[in-house]
């Protein structure tokens, strides 16, 4: 008995027919008949029964077709768990990130690096919906995001993850009146010149509050943070934002920029930092090992 053997007699059950059986296969007819036929001497017993209208699994047959299908299942698996740590000898990670800082996720990029040096890593940094269709189009293979209830629903297709809660906060500067207060309503928003990051969750947000409230004062949008900083640091817009993004401005410590917690209205769904990756078959293996990483030095 060999798994060749057992691959063809799985394959003419499926089809009901050893020629459909061995086209699917690619092997002659020949070689299926006596795959059949040798199984059946070892066996001692007949595992299907033939016909001009094809081959029917016997009793015992499909008792041995159950136990066949369980093997051939476990080689597949045995089979992918090998090819991924062989492609750890060699390839690459794409991951896609909205800027966060670094500090989230670099202890796990420096032990991922550590542990498979051979692995090309590529991090860009993109735009929440640029993101999910680079996931969509295989131009990435995990993405790292603010993920909220309206963005599983809105990609189905796809398979979401949350490692980190997060909440919306305003960046003012620190020579800004504003600078002294603990929070602001979306309501008080309206008042100040706002420059965004180029994100469409962010728009989705300034649209439903304009919705609420009437319109907001949008300067422009960019995906330059280091513009959005030097805007704020200077007194001449507020913006809006993630609070964990927020310490990406490097000079936040030392602070020139101030965060207030911007106050939301009921039933606002919260967001939190987490992934997004193809939801119609698993991980890579590096993007897998990667992310169970990630989840330690978050969790």
């Amino acid at each position: 008995m060999n798994l060749e053997q057992l691959e063809y007699i799985v394959e003419t059950a499926k089809t009901g027919s050893l020629t459909k059986a061995a086209q699917n296969c690619n092997v002659t007819l020949s070689a299926v008949s006596q795959a059949v036929s040798s199984l059946e001497a070892e066996f001692g017993f007949s595992l299907f029964t033939r016909s001009r209208l094809g081959a029917v699994p016997t009793a015992e047959g499909q008792r041995i077709l159950q136990k066949a299908y369980a093997i051939l299942e476990q080689f597949q698996e045995l089979k992918s768990e090998a090819e991924g740590y062989s492609n750890l000898l060699s390839g690459s990670l794409r991951i896609a990130t909205v800027p966060v800082p670094l500090t989230l996720s670099i202890d796990a990029i420096i032990q991922f690096k550590k542990d498979f040096p051979q692995i090309k890593l590529e991090i860009t940094e993109k735009a929440t919906l640029d993101i999910i269709e680079d996931i969509k189009q295989n131009h990435a293979d995990i993405g790292l995001i603010f993920v909220d209830d309206s963005i599983i629903h809105q990609h189905r297709g796809l398979h979401f993850g949350k490692l980190l809660e997060s909440k919306f906060v305003v960046g003012v500067s620190r020579q800004s009146p504003l600078a002294m207060r603990q929070s602001i309503t979306p309501e008080e928003l309206r008042k100040y010149p706002l420059v965004l990051y180029k994100d469409d969750s962010l728009f989705k947000l300034m649209d439903e509050f304009e919705e609420q409230y009437g319109k907001m004062e949008l300067l422009f949008s960019t995906n330059q943070t280091r513009v959005i900083q030097k805007v704020v640091e200077e007194n001449v817009a507020v913006t809006v934002g993630v609070d964990l993004s927020f310490s990406s401005f490097t000079p936040i410590p030392s602070g020139n920029i101030v965060t207030l917690e911007l106050e939301m209205p009921p039933g606002h769904a919260a967001s939190s930092f987490g992934w997004v990756q193809p939801g119609t078959h698993h991980l890579s293996k590096p993007a897998s090992i990667f992310l169970d990483k990630l989840k330690h030095q978050i969790g």
